[in-house]
């Protein structure tokens, strides 16, 4: 008979003999067969020990460890487990009093419960842990000593770029992007440890200890049959000079600004210096917290990454950009001149600029050479009210904007460190918003020479630079070159040749020769270097702030960008340095100096003496300087060892 047509109760019969008969099984195979849950129970016998894995290193472009590990101890606590501990003698140890040790106890429950190992006392100083090694068996079971590998720094250098590590916040541990991660486990939070933190931190491992009748630990459990091995991150490989880099943050000191340095040939960033800087050994070990907030709050703002951060209106760097669009549509050609008074006059109203010499802007090499704000606020206009385009107010602006957006203005450009700003280009929509439709190339004339509305990032004029240099192409600037035993393709959008708006050679050529000369015989001419031919151009940005709720003129900020050789470029830089005047003050200088520094690898004894003064040069306003702690807190670096 078939079993759907037996009585119920036989059928309910069989399901339940059937269930008891997997549970005893099952149970058999647990306690008779399979050993491994039986052995681990005896958890009075048995230490579970996480074994945390060395992070990734860091090298730079020739091998140099710029960033390496060292090795302290935390302090964690299971709170269930303390019972009859010398707690006096442990608070002695800690230098902490009874009442602070009971609210560090109670602080762990609340952060991970009672039965959770939480840290009760992080990144021990070295005399404090060698006291708890010698005694820790009289703080337990409950306590125990669990090594912690820190982050230091040989170079004292490339704070922004490499970040810093810090412990997982309860916050962070309830987002499922940190699913993998454990109270207590450290992590990349800014910098390339936080972009590549995937590949750095490695895999942890387990380790079964036998203790005694003390709770010591006395060897392997069953010869390490159940251990897990931990599993090293893996190593990044960068195209930074770490020697380039210090030598940029040391010509930086006492400036407020930035300096960026690409290799055009494959995007690969040099240097990266924002200014003021920091010694990143100064949010390591025990005081990092402290030195954090002091860091946080100085009025110099040494946490914020000025190269990729800070937006700028780029002045007079920008007008390679705009020669080229001209030359490319064909409102100027290489021999169109323009008067250069003292004053553009194709507006309603004349615009005053500095320069004086109609013979200056008689071509358009020489109008680039000697920097003509008439020409190129001609220029502008001519291309954004050129017919092909319909006009600025119905093609021509935003014609315009996608050129700048090509040239990597305008957006991010997706550099493999976090928190980059896209800077802006104002297009039709943008002025449509702003002036209610009533608007027209005068009310945006300003643009043409980088002024106005246009806001740029030091790294988005450095990688325009490589543009130039390439005629036409780049690669997405970044950091990592490669990453040891890689299987991740993280890399892959780094080694891709990006093209930009097919702009002729012959407008190329034109606004390169424009660029030696600025350096031959123009605005430039300071950042001469001997035997090497530079393409470059000065800028002078005009600088406001609201002071008092006005508007108020302050010192312009000075830049200078350049690529070298300009036969066969190996180098793009872009030079801010804020307040300090005009382009060819400071910032040539300082961006020959480091182009002369990559391609020599040594400054020459004739330029001691620019190097002397850029060194000893202090720019940063002295009421801002004299409430920065900065320099006193890079002065007494504390390295736990």
């Amino acid at each position: 008979m078939s079993v759907f047509n037996q009585p119920r109760r036989r059928v309910i019969q069989l399901i339940i003999l059937g269930m008891v008969s997997i549970i005893v099984v099952r149970l058999f195979f647990l306690q008779v067969v399979e050993k491994k849950y039986a052995k681990l129970a005896d958890a009075n016998a048995v230490l579970r020990k996480v074994v945390y894995p060395s992070r990734g290193i860091i090298y730079d472009r020739k091998g140099r460890a710029i960033l390496s590990n060292d090795v302290l101890y935390d302090l964690v606590v299971t709170p269930r487990s303390v019972k009859n501990i010398d707690t006096a003698y442990l608070c002695t140890i800690l230098k902490i009093d009874k009442e602070e040790f009971r609210k560090k106890i109670a602080d762990c429950i609340k952060k991970n419960g009672p039965v959770r190992q939480s840290v009760f006392s992080s990144l021990l100083q070295a005399d404090i842990y060698g006291q708890l090694q010698e005694s820790m068996y009289l703080f337990q079971p409950g306590f125990e000593l669990v090594p912690r590998q820190i982050r230091s720094y040989p170079y004292s250098a490339a704070a922004n770029i490499l970040g810093y590590i810090a412990e997982i916040s309860p916050t962070m541990l309830k987002d499922s992007n940190y699913a993998s991660y454990n109270s207590g486990d450290y992590l990349g939070m800014t910098g390339l440890e936080k972009t590549y933190e995937s590949v750095l931190m490695g895999q942890r491992g387990i380790q079964y200890l036998v203790k005694d009748n003390l709770n010591r630990p006395q060897g392997p459990y069953e010869n390490g049959e159940f251990d897990s091995a931990a599993v090293a991150g893996k190593n990044l490989r960068l195209s930074l000079d770490i020697e380039l880099q210090a030598f940029g943050e040391q010509m930086m000191h006492g400036k407020i600004g930035s300096i960026v340095a690409i290799d055009p040939q494959d995007g690969g960033i040099l240097a990266m210096v924002s200014g003021p800087s920091f010694d990143p050994n100064l949010l390591t070990g025990s005081f990092r917290s402290a030195n954090f907030n002091k860091l946080y709050l100085d009025t110099t703002l040494p946490l914020f990454n000025r190269a990729i951060q800070a937006q700028y209106p780029p002045g007079s760097t920008f007008k390679p950009m705009i020669g080229l669009v001209g030359l490319d549509e064909g409102v100027i050609t290489a021999n169109t001149g323009y008067p250069c008074y003292g004053a553009y006059m194709g507006c309603s109203r004349p615009i005053k600029c500095e320069h004086h010499d109609p013979g200056h802007a008689a071509n358009f090499r020489l109008a680039l050479a000697h920097s003509c704000n008439s020409y190129f606020s001609n220029t502008y206009r001519l291309c954004v009210d050129a017919p092909k385009w319909g006009g600025i107010r119905v093609g021509g602006m935003q014609k315009w904007a996608e050129y700048m957006n090509s040239f990597g203005f305008g957006h991010k450009i997706g550099v493999d460190i976090p928190s980059e700003r896209p800077g802006r280009i104002p297009d039709k929509k943008y002025y449509d918003a702003k002036y209610k439709g009533s608007w027209n190339s005068c009310t945006s004339v300003f643009l043409g020479i980088g002024q106005g509305e246009v806001e740029t990032t030091p790294l988005q004029m450095a990688n325009a630079m490589c543009i130039l240099a390439n005629r036409g192409s780049f690669f997405v600037p970044h950091f990592v070159k490669s990453i040891d035993n890689d299987d991740t393709h993280l890399l892959d959008k780094y080694k891709q040749r990006h093209i930009v708006a097919h702009i002729s050679d012959e407008a190329y050529d034109a606004v390169i020769k424009g660029m030696t000369d600025v350096v031959e015989s123009g605005t430039g001419r300071v950042a001469q270097i001997e035997g090497i031919t530079i393409g470059g151009k000065t800028g002078t940005a005009e600088n406001y702030a609201i002071v008092n709720g006005v508007r108020t003129k302050m010192p312009n900020h000075a830049q200078f960008v350049a690529f070298a050789p300009a036969e066969n470029p190996r180098i793009a830089v872009c030079v801010i340095v804020e307040r300090s005047g005009f382009g060819a003050k400071y910032a040539a200088p300082i961006a020959s100096l480091m182009i002369e520094k990559y391609l020599k690898d040594s400054i020459s004894s004739k330029r001691a003496g620019m190097l002397k003064t850029v060194m000893e040069t202090v720019t940063i306003p002295d009421a801002m300087r004299s409430r920065s702690k900065l320099d006193s807190l890079n002065a007494t670096v504390i390295k736990k060892r």
